[in-house]
């Protein structure tokens, strides 16, 4: 166990925002920003509607561009958070081995139907949460297509394949639309940050996207 005295307290990941003008990845990072990026893109005359999305939800946001870029900056610039407690960071959940301790054995050895059923037991929960995850990242591709797809060519087929399940049979179809489109709906599939690296099968031309 770790010792909660000498936790280290650590912010939580900041929440990250993408800007679609059309089909076209406009900017991508925290919502100030995006802010600026879409003001900039205003300035100069946007060649399609420019719509900003949580992203981690797809929920699509509001943003308030009056004002000089600085001004617009300020406005959306995250809250500096309280300074981080010294001491040892907290040990996170998503361990890729475990090694259990004799006291542990102890534990599982005491719960009703003994270590094998226990395990089980917490192996069934932690799929179930995965399984809600998951759902979860399905409806927030659903609701950033609905948004920037709609009108695309097979875009009904692939909301079909999408909720069910079917990975192959989506990715053929993003792959007639434009490339920063598929990234970004394999992007809120996997669950990869906002500017990271997101798999969701080969492309027609190949690539991994």
């Amino acid at each position: 166990m770790t010792d909660r005295g000498d936790a280290l307290e650590i912010d939580p990941r900041p929440p990250r925002f993408v800007a679609f003008m059309g089909a076209e990845r406009l900017a991508a990072g925290d919502l100030a920003e995006v802010a600026a990026a879409v003001r900039r893109a205003q300035d100069e005359g946007p060649r399609a509607a420019i719509i900003v999305f949580n992203g981690e939800t797809a929920e699509v946001m509001d943003l308030d561009l009056r004002g000089t870029e600085q001004e617009v900056i300020a406005r959306h610039a995250r809250p500096e958070g309280p300074a981080a407690k010294r001491g040892r960071p907290k040990l996170g959940v998503v361990a890729r081995e475990v090694t259990l301790l004799p006291r542990h054995w102890d534990w599982l050895a005491r719960q009703r139907g003994g270590a094998s059923t226990t395990l089980r037991r917490l192996v069934e929960t932690a799929r179930k949460a995965d399984a809600g995850a998951a759902r979860a990242r399905s409806e927030a591709a659903y609701r950033f297509m609905a948004a920037v797809a709609g009108d695309l060519p097979g875009f009904e087929e692939a909301a079909r394949a999408l909720f069910a399940g079917d990975r192959s049979r989506l990715t053929t179809l993003r792959a007639q639309w434009p490339a920063d489109l598929g990234d970004e709906i394999a992007r809120f599939l996997d669950g990869s940050p906002v500017g990271g690296a997101a798999s969701c099968g080969p492309r027609e031309d190949g690539a991994l996207s």
